[in-house]
């Protein structure tokens, strides 16, 4: 392997796109903005999916495909959709290219201009709406819970690997109810599933809450959220979940005769994480040797290295090596032996390190003749030595030990770094010295919220749905505040 990570404390934004390319995770591909996600980051993505796919359904959702194209009429039909993605909208205008009259490549042909534009989704309301139209007559249709997994492109200025790139990987779920009760319940429970998600498979705590109209998704009546911490201070928003209330059903005419016959527009929601996910795993756990992965998501959760000087000793650890593994395997555990003989055991270890693989087992000539293996676990990098017998089940524990450490460690992180503010001084000074979550109270207008990020370049988060209500004055008008909401400066 090259040479070490940059330090998280001398240069996190370093330390983090470093750590992306060593750990072979994705690479910057040749349009500017976009990513090339490397076999093993995808791993990563792929168990993510696999796991929420399960949850989603698990609540009876099921999967569909919508078009990657939608008219850019569409787009225009609900005012505040539009012009919260206006700025980053791709738009197709030709469907033809030819050949330069000079020779020196191809042009758009301009004489196949579209009779209508095309936008790129963004995010695919309108033409899933457009589509229910078709789908919902009467109130034996409801409720319409369907997802997508999907690319969408939004036309980001400035990019970072996972964190925010031009096209990204997601899913997003639209769904359509009889009432407000029932699309509120399905926006709540889809929070929690993202929550869930984060906690018992991310292990990341995070903070359930509301958005401010400020923060709010373009065409939502509500959106809820959870809010994650980064080692380096700065909050990530890990999940939207949104109550739609009827606005596209009315912008795109989709009503439903109820059971007394009267006809009314549905009640909607919406809601989705990217792979953006990859990129909060990374800097919510990692260290300055590379990755840490939570088992769960791990894409290889053990591996077993070999040590031998002779095709005599390889084979005589092997026969044990591959039994270990196929009992591992019995056991629901992701193994790999690495048996390779063009890499030295030094720089085997230091490549699984890297990538984060939470258990480590090597085995060499003494441990043969000892009957024992070499257990190194990635959270705390600590060494043990363990019996060959019986060993699976041990490391089984392990794996769960090591989840529930990191979850542990990341959620001390936290409490360490949510503090109470109550004068504007105190605000900014934390924020410069070591960002982190500020609870501080907010006089619940627009204006101030605009003036603090103009300031501060902190934004309110959430409004935390198990906040307690606590009277207060606003931190920066001294305006009187009802609870405490909380800031950060964010990705």
């Amino acid at each position: 392997m090259s040479k070490g990570l940059p330090k998280r404390s001398e240069n996190y934004p370093e330390w983090y796109n470093e750590l992306v390319k060593r750990a072979d995770l994705a690479e910057n591909s040749a349009v500017r903005g976009c990513m090339v996600i490397k076999p093993y980051g995808f791993s990563i993505w792929e168990k993510m999916q696999a796991t929420l796919d399960q949850m989603f359904k698990d609540t009876g959702h099921v999967n569909a495909y919508f078009p990657l194209f939608i008219p850019k009429s569409y787009l225009s039909r609900e005012a505040s959709h539009v012009e919260g993605f206006a700025k980053e909208c791709a738009v197709v205008t030709h469907y033809r290219l030819k050949n330069a009259p000079d020779g020196s490549g191809v042009i758009v042909d301009p004489e196949a201009k579209l009779e209508e534009e095309l936008i790129v989704r963004p995010t695919s309301e309108t033409v899933i709406w457009s589509t229910y139209k078709n789908w919902i007559q009467s109130y034996r249709d409801l409720p319409l819970l369907i997802n997508q997994w999907a690319n969408v492109v939004r036309w980001e200025m400035r990019t970072r690997l996972f964190l925010r790139t031009t096209e990204f990987l997601w899913q997003e779920g639209h769904t359509a109810h009889a009432n407000a009760a029932e699309a509120i319940a399905e926006t709540e429970q889809m929070l929690e599933v993202y929550a869930t998600f984060a906690e018992q498979f991310m292990a990341l705590p995070v903070i359930r809450g509301r958005k401010t109209a400020n923060e709010r998704f373009a065409g939502a009546v509500d959106t809820y959220c959870i809010e994650a911490l980064m080692q380096d201070g700065k909050a990530l928003q890990a999940g939207t979940s949104h109550f739609l209330g009827q606005n596209f059903a009315k912008a795109f005419d989709v009503r439903f005769a109820s059971q007394d016959q009267k006809l009314d527009y549905v009640w909607g929601t919406s809601w989705g994480v990217s792979t953006r996910l990859v990129g909060a795993l990374i800097m919510a756990h990692s260290d300055d040797e590379g990755l840490v992965l939570p088992p769960k998501l791990a894409p290889i959760q053990v591996v077993i290295v070999p040590i031998f000087r002779s095709n005599e000793e390889l084979t005589r650890i092997s026969e044990t090596a591959q039994a270990i593994r196929k009992n591992l395997l019995a056991k629901g555990i992701s193994v790999k032996y690495d048996d390779r003989d063009t890499y030295k055991p030094g720089w085997k270890f230091t490549e699984y390190e890297m990538k984060g693989v939470p258990v480590r087992l090597a085995i060499g000539p003494k441990d043969m003749d000892n009957g024992t293996v070499e257990v190194a676990r990635r959270d705390t990098r600590e060494k043990m030595t363990m019996s060959r017998e019986g060993i699976e089940p041990k490391i089984a524990q392990l794996l769960t030990d090591i989840q529930e450490n990191i979850y542990q460690r990341a959620w001390a992180f936290r409490q360490e770094n949510t503090v109470r503010v109550d004068s504007y001084g105190e605000f900014k000074e934390l924020l410069d010295r070591k960002g982190g979550f500020l609870l501080a109270h907010w006089d619940g207008t627009s204006e101030t919220e605009e003036k603090i990020k103009e300031e501060t370049k902190a934004t309110i988060r959430c409004i935390p749905l198990d906040a307690e209500e606590e009277p207060g004055a606003c931190v920066y008008t001294g305006k009187p505040s009802a609870q405490r909401v909380v800031f950060a400066r964010n990705y």
